[in-house]
């Protein structure tokens, strides 16, 4: 008697087969020339963005708090590798001077302080993981503690969007102003002009993905996980149990901030850009949008959502590149008003109609063989 296939056996297996088509099967595909390296440099970035779904999915999907902030943290991971990676650079651009270019348009010639550190790989990897995960436990003991939560946290975290992007905006700051940072030349010594150099840049991405995907499903199904779908379900009921539900929402926090300054690190390099129109407002809204096309409080369906939302971006920006927001407003009421479990809950959907018609069949087909034997 063969023992029962658990529910963590199943999702093992899903991840296995995820990690076995994109980490596997496009780097071969691409190396057999079957995927050319455009389309796996896009996929990348797709896969790079699913992890900060990952994140989102984790915050609202699974505890209930929206947090229109996130397109910070994964500015902050973006920026971090994005200044090691001038640094790197330095010496080589249009003036040969040991600063970036673009300081230089500013008349600065001596590096600044803040940006010293960055010249260690090691140092701009930690800021990219530790420095959003640091900020939202900064702003989570802020608001949480303070029981500040629903409409107002949402307000809040869009408002300190709004600062952000509004600083980075400002050539004061030394990061590019509204040009940003670009003109990237090599990631950790290897030259980002190099197609093996883009494809080593994909199996990371796809690899760290499915290692992101495997933390967050050990979460949700861990006890911290229930308690944090018990946050999202009453909170209130909750508290008066006992529980310090601030401290799991902090930590949840944290946790999704990490996982968007993972993204960053990964999107930057095989985008070759990073500028302030990503950290602001509309990106994190975008992100919303994301999880809700997908399906919250899935995980899966925050990768669907990020990878074909992202899709329908590249081939529906080049036809229609004004239409775009409207197309994504769309998305969003279609999925409010239609379909409010996403994709992930349409395909639930199917599979139980075709299961009831099966069902419905599988009787009808008995009494038609009975009859069958008992005229013959």
């Amino acid at each position: 008697m063969t023992a029962p296939v658990r529910p963590w056996d199943r999702e093992l297996v899903r991840v296995g087969l995820f990690g076995a088509v994109f980490a596997v099967g496009l780097p071969t595909a691409n190396g057999l020339g079957f995927v050319s390296d455009y389309y796996l440099n896009l996929f990348g970035k797709y896969l790079a963005l699913a992890i900060l779904a990952l994140g989102m999915d984790l915050i609202w999907g699974y505890t209930g708090i929206l947090s229109l902030g996130q397109a910070i943290f994964f500015g902050i991971g973006a920026y971090s590798i994005g200044m090691h990676m001038m640094l790197e650079s330095s010496g080589k651009g249009v003036y040969g001077e040991p600063v970036p270019d673009f300081m230089i348009w500013n008349q600065v010639y001596a590096l600044p302080l803040f940006w010293k550190p960055y010249t260690s790989a090691v140092f701009a990897i930690g800021s990219s993981l530790l420095l959003p995960a640091l900020l939202a436990t900064v702003i989570g003991v802020l608001t949480f503690r303070r029981r500040l939560r629903g409409t107002y946290f949402a307000i809040l975290t869009q408002a300190i969007a709004f600062a952000v992007w509004l600083m980075l905006n400002r050539n004061e700051m030394k990061l590019g102003g509204t040009n940003g940072l670009t003109d990237f030349k090599s990631v950790l010594g290897f030259s980002l002009s190099s197609p093996g150099t883009l494809r080593a840049l994909y199996v990371v991405t796809a690899a760290v993905l499915v290692g992101a995907l495997l933390l967050a499903q050990a979460i949700v199904r861990s006890k911290t996980g229930l308690v944090l779908e018990a946050i999202r379900d009453n909170e209130r009921r909750l508290e008066f149990l006992g529980y310090d539900t601030a401290g799991f929402k902090i930590f949840v926090f944290a946790v999704s901030a990490a996982l968007a300054g993972l993204a960053g690190l990964l999107y930057a390099p095989q985008v070759g850009i990073i500028t302030p129109s990503q950290v602001g407002v509309l990106p994190s809204l975008e992100i919303v949008i994301w999880v809700a096309f997908g399906g919250r409080g899935t995980l899966w369906g925050a990768l669907v959502g990020a990878i074909s939302v992202n899709w329908l971006r590249s081939v529906l920006t080049g036809t229609y590149p004004r239409l775009w927001p409207i197309i994504l407003g769309g998305l969003f009421m279609a999925v409010i008003l239609l379909f409010p479990a996403g994709l992930i809950g349409l395909a639930v959907r199917a599979k139980a109609l075709v299961a009831r018609r099966g069902r419905a069949v599988a009787p009808a087909a008995v009494a038609a063989s009975g009859v069958n034997r008992h005229t013959a």
